[in-house]
């Protein structure tokens, strides 16, 4: 935990003179990208660049070259380094070949792990997040999100699967905080609010109840009442993209729930009336998210680029906080890749996955809660597997001594 405090006492050494109580965040569906038209980027960066997002999460994302240009093209296009993106995994669930990732202001938080959850289909990608806060030592703000991109297309048998996903989701929680912050974002390709899989989020018996803020339950497919909410598709036809569906804005797949505390909770909770399925004016009902006669809030240039890019809306919403939100002047070059852990939980083997592209080796040391060392290693590659079936069940802390990150894992028996 030294090396911990250190980092962070180093970070915080170049605190900026403003600050800010809000937090932005953004889900979308970057349909098969980048393979199906890598040239889309300049219009995802024109749709990052008018809404700004602090946490950006995405499905359907095809490669770590893919994540590498969101990055450096789409989100730090001005030349600085002001985003950072998480690890990078192929999908480990099922055949699916495309991956979740997430991008954040590494300005604002610090990335203290990434891990994997394994479903039937494919793997729902769950990241911690501590926020940047003056009172960051006696009262921190972390943020447990799980992004996921559930099995599509009608049916009872698809239905089950995406049930089944869901209640991956579920189970993972049961070993957070009772009080713990979460998102669970992704395209949950979802008709209706008493489909089996809505109905296991929201159910209140589960350990970390979960929330839709929007709070607008009902058959959303195909029915115009949900206009304002509908999120795919953005077009009436396929024709001519190489992909994705047609049909016109006439359904609720993508979403952004929330733990139920941050209903209520001021030290960090869903800003009112902020969630919006960014790009619908309202008055869009089956038709192309850019035509004439949908005008509004969303400009016609937006709906242009958004139109263009994926067959899905993105979906925003804030949070805000009591505390303050500390920007740090990091310099770029303390701006380090986070090594992270496939799991949290271990029984025999510790799981390390070391910064994509990163093949030099890394030392790592594994300290008990007394701060006594009590094994210490190298990586060889990008995976590394470590013998942990001696230890006494307990909490050990993993610190890379290159960049001084720690995370903390439990032995389980």
């Amino acid at each position: 935990m030294r090396h911990t405090f250190i980092f962070l006492s180093l970070l915080f050494f170049s605190i900026s003179c403003f600050s800010q109580n809000t937090v932005k965040t953004m889900f979308y569906n970057v349909l098969e990208f980048p393979e199906l038209n890598p040239n889309r980027i300049s219009l995802l960066q024109d749709i990052l660049q008018d809404y700004s997002p602090d946490i950006f999460m995405v499905c359907e994302l095809q490669s770590q070259e893919g994540a590498d240009v969101i990055l450096n093209v789409g989100l730090n296009s001005d030349g600085n380094s002001n985003y950072s993106a998480a690890p990078y995994f192929e999908n480990q669930s099922g055949g699916g070949d495309l991956q979740q990732a997430l991008f954040y202001r590494n300005d604002m938080f610090v990335l203290e792990n990434t891990e994997i959850v394994t479903t039937p289909v494919r793997d729902i990608n769950k990241y911690t997040l501590l926020l940047n806060t003056a009172s960051q030592d006696t009262n921190p703000i972390r943020i447990y999100a799980y992004v996921t991109h559930l099995k599509s297309s009608q049916g009872s048998a698809n239905q089950q699967l995406r049930l089944s996903m869901v209640e991956a989701f579920v189970n993972d929680t049961q070993q957070l905080e009772d009080d713990a912050f979460v998102l669970f974002a992704g395209d949950f390709n979802i008709y209706t609010s008493t489909e089996p899989a809505y109905l296991e989020i929201l159910d209140q018996t589960n350990s970390i109840t979960m929330a839709d803020p929007i709070d607008t339950p009902g058959a959303w497919n195909n029915n115009e009442d949900f206009r304002a909410v509908h999120t795919q598709s953005t077009r009436t036809s396929s024709s001519g993209f190489g992909g994705g569906a047609g049909g016109g804005l006439d359904d609720r797949f993508d979403f952004i729930m929330v733990s139920q505390n941050m209903m209520t909770n001021p030290n960090l909770s869903y800003k009112a009336n902020s969630y919006k399925a960014y790009g619908n004016n309202g008055n869009c009902y089956n038709n192309n998210i850019n035509d004439i006669n949908c005008g509004g809030v969303y400009n016609q240039t937006i709906r242009d680029a958004i139109y263009n890019m994926s067959d899905h809306l993105p979906v925003v919403m804030e949070l805000e906080t009591d505390q303050e939100i500390v920007i740090l002047d990091i310099p770029q070059q303390m701006v380090l890749q986070p090594f992270s852990l496939k799991s949290t939980l271990v029984s025999d083997v510790l799981t390390v996955y070391s910064p994509q592209g990163d093949t030099q080796d890394d030392n790592f040391e594994v300290f008990n809660t007394l701060g006594q060392e009590i094994l210490n290693f190298k990586t060889e590659a990008n995976t590394t597997i470590i013998d942990v079936s001696q230890l006494a069940k307990g909490v050990y802390y993993l610190t890379n001594t290159s960049s001084n990150q720690t995370l903390k894992f439990l032995k389980t028996f």
